[in-house]
């Protein structure tokens, strides 16, 4: 029915799905229209009642609910004002829902905001990233009161309270409730055999992860055409074109709430995918099936037991990220002890569809979940930084990863550093050993040997001796820079593979000698005319810094311990 048909004292009935997969049918009295609430966009205002919705109010699983007059099809339950005491409902014009179409085209570099490169990204970092890329969700203003969006369920299976609780905020914003409802049993599985062919009224998934570990928000079909299957009435995160999995669902229970009532749901079955996600809903094709990112994860457990987990996660460039983020803490929580010492060593690929990858090797240690906080937080890094490079899209096509988990803290720390001569020859072998403390008291020494580098007589080098976190700091005073942009895809993918770790002891031997600091990248002991050609502006796409030190060569040591200190030791050149 065109919207201009609708008119105030119409009375109706709508579609849902209240329990198990029985559609039902509610009661709707239209009481008014908001018209250009958005540019040329319009919300019907309907008082909805039956099924219990006069003490439930309007419930969260709802969206996308279909209504109908004289058999026709209006719209879709979509919007709801927060704490009305009546069931007043906004409805998305199923014109406007129509509208939704394919945008053909494709992909474009991301748009994302480019944030200085870092090792490590949180679930707080993604919240400020978020916050910048997605406002959150519209409200209308009628008299002055808001009429939101009605809240997605968004059910979680397998997955850490604590991690979905850290996350919340970040779902909140988008109007999502983040609940914990299991994995589908046998009614919800059953329920999306049948349901290939998704009917009017039916519950519908949009599948964020999926495997031995599944998240998904749960809405309601409002109009199957064929294979074409429109839902929601309003946006799940408004990107636009996206590659999200459709998954049917199954309602367990409605749970009457005092702030929200809502579906309590599990996803069933992936029966096809979500192409569109737009202002009037998301657009579905049934029987076309996404490209997720498959991740495989294999844990040794500190008793010598291996477990191995298999997860599919939503292709999305800031979705992918979080999920990774998520979907790791919750394994690591929720398989190693939460209080006490805990350590793990990482082993992973990053594989790229252009033939590409990243290789992480690292080991974190740490009291409660300070472990397992940081390892998450690199693997979301490298996610993140690949995802929304601006250079060229290139898609993830798999992570694997190694895990070995150990009940014990492995620090050490630097006591001393001994050389056997502090006074060389350009070339000479200097003789180095490090002196460390591992935690609990143990002893253990490292011994090296650095060739001094070839400085005119009279000379001095400092032989450099710490940890990534100190070697990182160093090299900020040297370029007098904190942060750094990659300029290439090629550059960020070296510097992903080349990231400090910090089961490393790194040497670095500086002089005093003129370089530049150029795209990233150091230019160390230039001869003037080499600096002054660099430092041209018609050489230079950016302004080069000058640098009065630079580095002559660099070593790392790998230990079986996360290493900290710091050591710089003056060497003369013998004249």
């Amino acid at each position: 029915m065109p919207l201009e048909q609708v008119k105030p004292g119409m009375k109706g009935k709508g579609r849902t799905v209240f329990l198990a997969g029985r559609i039902e049918e509610f009661d709707a009295e239209i009481l008014g229209i908001i018209t250009n609430n958005q540019p040329k966009r319009n919300i019907i205002l309907a008082r909805l009642s039956g099924k219990g919705l006069e003490q439930t109010g309007i419930i969260q699983g709802m969206s996308g609910s279909p209504v109908y007059i004289d058999g026709k099809l209006i719209g879709a339950v979509a919007y709801s004002f927060p704490f009305s005491k009546e069931p007043i409902a906004g409805i998305t014009p199923i014109g406007e829902m129509l509208a939704v179409a394919e945008q053909p085209g494709p992909a474009k570099p991301s748009s994302a905001r480019s944030i200085p490169l870092q090792t490590s990204l949180s679930l707080a970092d993604l919240m400020a990233v978020a916050k910048d890329l997605f406002a959150a969700q519209p409200a209308v203003f009628s008299q002055g009161q808001a009429l939101s969006p009605i809240g997605v369920p968004l059910v979680f299976g397998g997955f850490s309270q604590a991690v979905v609780e850290k996350a919340r905020p970040i779902f909140a914003r988008w109007g999502l409730n983040p609940m914990d409802s299991g994995t589908a049993g046998q009614s919800g599985a059953a329920a999306a055999e049948a349901g290939m062919t998704l009917r009017e009224g039916d519950p519908v998934a949009v599948e964020l992860v999926g495997g031995d570990l599944r998240s998904a928000a749960v809405g309601t079909v409002t109009y199957v055409d064929g294979e074409r299957v429109l839902a929601f009435g309003h946006p799940l995160y408004n990107l636009g074109k996206v590659d999200y999995a459709m998954a049917g669902a199954n309602i367990v229970v409605v749970v009457p709430s005092l702030e929200n009532s809502f579906k309590l749901a599990t996803a069933g079955k992936r029966i096809g995918r979500f192409s569109q996600d737009r202002t009037a809903g998301m657009l579905g094709e049934l029987g076309k099936m996404p490209q997720p990112v498959p991740m495989e994860i294999r844990l040794s457990e500190a008793d010598g037991r291996i477990k191995e987990f298999k997860v599919e996660l939503t292709n999305d460039k800031i979705l992918t990220p979080l999920l990774v983020n998520m979907t790791v803490a919750s394994l690591l929580s929720s398989e190693g002890r939460s209080i006490g010492d805990l350590s793990y060593a990482l082993e992973g690929d990053v594989y790229l569809d252009n033939g590409s990858g990243v290789h992480l090797e690292d080991l974190f240690s740490g009291n409660l979940d300070a472990a397992t906080t940081s390892l998450s937080g690199l693997l979301t890094a490298v996610v993140y930084f690949l995802n929304n490079n601006e250079f060229q899209t290139v898609g993830i096509h798999r992570i694997n990863l190694n895990i070995r988990a150990m009940e014990e803290a492995r620090f050490s720390s630097l006591d001393r550093v001994w050389l056997d001569k502090y006074e060389v020859s350009a070339g000479e072998r200097i003789q180095v050993k490090i002196y460390c403390r591992a935690f609990g008291g143990q002893s253990f020494e490292e011994e090296v040997i650095i060739e001094a580098p070839p400085l005119p007589a009279g000379s001095e080098f400092h032989l450099i001796i710490a940890d990534a976190a100190s070697i990182r700091q160093v090299e900020a005073l040297q370029y007098r820079s904190q942060d750094f942009l990659p300029r290439s895809l090629g550059q960020l993918i070296r510097i992903l593979n080349s990231l400090r770790k910090n089961n490393r002891i790194y040497f670095k031997l500086m002089a005093s000698k003129p370089g530049l600091f150029v795209k990233g990248e150091e230019m160390p002991n230039l001869p003037p005319s080499m600096k002054s050609l660099f430092a041209s502006p018609r050489a230079a796409a950016s302004s080069p810094t000058e640098l009065t030190r630079s580095t002559l060569r660099e070593y790392q040591l790998p230990i079986p311990y996360v290493f900290r200190g710091m050591a710089s030791i003056p060497v003369k050149i013998k004249k």
